[in-house]
Parts: C-alpha cells; structure tokens; sequence
C-alpha cells in the first residue's frame, strides 16, 4: 500500500469500497499508520477493525499505530482491539498488532542505556576526578571518573567529550574506547552499556558542574589507585589495570572509524594499532 495523504479521521477506500487507516508498508511485510486529528472511540474502533482485515486478507504481519500525544485518549480503544504498546516518547505513543498467528517476531523496545567513564590524565600523571553532589555517591568522599549518559543521536566519543565538559570545565579530545561493560536490570529494567573511554586534556582550569559535582581536581594517579573504593571493587580494579596498561604503552583500545552501512552512517570501534601492524 503506497503511503497516503487522506485525513485518518476519515479513512479511506480500499479495493472493494472498504473503509480503512491510510497506511504505508515498512520493510517487514507490515505497515504503520499515524493518526493526526482527533477521532471518535467507537469510529476509530470500526475503522481500525476493518483495516485489521483487509490487511489479514493481504498477508501483512505487524501493524503499527503511531499516535502524538494529543491524541493518547485513542490508546485504550487500540488495546481494545489486541494491540499493546510498543514505546514512548515525549511526543508520541507506539502501539503494535501481530496478525499471524504464529508467535510474532517484531523487534523489542530500546533495550540498552549507554553510558560512559571518561579517563582523562595530564602530562603529571593526574587523572581528572569528581565527587558527586547528587546519586548513590552522594556525600562519600569518593573521588572517581566523570560518568555520564551518551544522548540520543550522540555518538560515543562526543558523549565523553561532553560529559567531561560538562561536569569539570576541562575540554577534551577522544582517544579510545578502552573496555566496556555490561549489565542488566540497571535502570528501568533496561539493560546497561558502559564505556571506559581515555581522553586527551586540551585545558587544565576546572569549573565543576555546580548542579551536580560537589568538587573536582587533578589527582596523582597512584593516589586514586589507593582509594578504599577503588581497591574494594573488582570493576574499578579492572578498570584500573586497564588505563594503566594503555598509560605504559601495553595495551591498545579501540579507536572510532566513520563507515557506511546500507542506508546507515556510524562508527566502527575497532584495535586499529594491531590490524595496522598486519598489513
């Protein structure tokens, strides 16, 4: 079904004269509708029962409802009618209808959050560290990295450069990804990724970010190293271990490459030292 301009609180006329959502077919065999006017409940229940239909009669698999966030009141007469929410976001909701009737296959919600930890050392040997005014570390006297949430839309090496900006003053260039871990149930049931990332200083005059840092300086690395915190957690030990070894020259990371995919631009974090070397 080729897209359409016809107004969804009117329908329109499928081969035969059936009223249906005006639709267009994504990739995958199913189709998606997004509503723009407000509509009748028991209209749009009929509407979206002979659409369902039609679109059984034409061998479609997955529907999907996109509605803004005006129109919210027509969620409940959509799962009414066997469908279930899919996402959300600020200005819409995603619902989903399966029509076979084998188990479906529609891909799941955003599973993971992606995170980051920005090492960033000096030419003293000082890594940059904060303490946080707010989170489970509030009021511990614990020095550790700048930590953040990379953004939708925000690739992982601007992330870091933002964070570390944000939280310290200090200004940044991205080295390399140096591990990564991963973990589940972390924040709303989601799934964690978090990236260890080195960073190069390109200043040195901290302004900590007074909504959210309690305090942040340059602190000599084996001093950090020392920390009851540190020393008390394998994840941090590890950590570490890792920069340390990058620091000496014995372990390399994983440095951004921009490549195209089908219809996809993005990076690829990859060991380019040791690939280099095999050429």
């Amino acid at each position: 079904m080729a897209a359409s301009s016809t107004d969804p609180m009117v329908g329109e006329e499928a081969n035969g004269g059936v009223t249906m959502l005006p639709a267009v077919e994504d990739k995958y065999g199913g189709v998606m509708t997004e509503m723009s006017r407000p509509m009748d409940p028991s209209a749009f229940s009929a509407l979206l029962r002979s659409s369902l239909s039609n679109w059984t009669l034409q061998g479609k698999k997955g529907v999907w409802i996109k509605l803004p966030r005006q129109l919210i009141g027509l969620a409940e007469t959509a799962v009414k009618e066997g469908f279930w929410f899919h996402h959300a976001e600020k200005n819409y909701l995603m619902l989903v209808y399966w029509i076979p009737k084998q188990d479906h296959t529609l891909p799941s919600n955003a599973s993971h959050r992606v995170g980051i930890a920005a090492f960033v050392l000096n030419h003293k040997k000082e890594v940059l560290v904060v303490q946080e005014k707010t989170g489970r570390f509030k009021g511990q006297g614990i020095w550790k990295f700048p930590t953040g949430v990379v953004n939708e839309g925000e690739y992982i090496h601007d992330g870091s450069v933002r964070e570390v900006k944000e939280e310290t003053g200090v200004d940044t260039e991205f080295v390399q990804v140096l591990a990564f871990r991963q973990t589940h149930k972390a924040f709303f049931e989601k799934s964690d990724l978090f990236f260890v990332c080195m960073m190069k200083p390109l200043s040195l005059e901290i302004n900590a970010q007074e909504s959210e840092i309690e305090a942040a300086q340059w602190m000599p690395w084996g001093e950090y190293n020392k920390q009851p915190f540190v020393q008390n957690h394998e994840l941090l030990r590890y950590m570490t271990d890792i920069c340390s070894a990058k620091t000496n020259g014995h372990y390399e990371g994983f440095t951004p490459l921009p490549v195209s995919a089908p219809d996809l631009q993005g990076n690829l974090y990859f060991n380019n030292r040791d690939l280099s070397s095999r050429q």
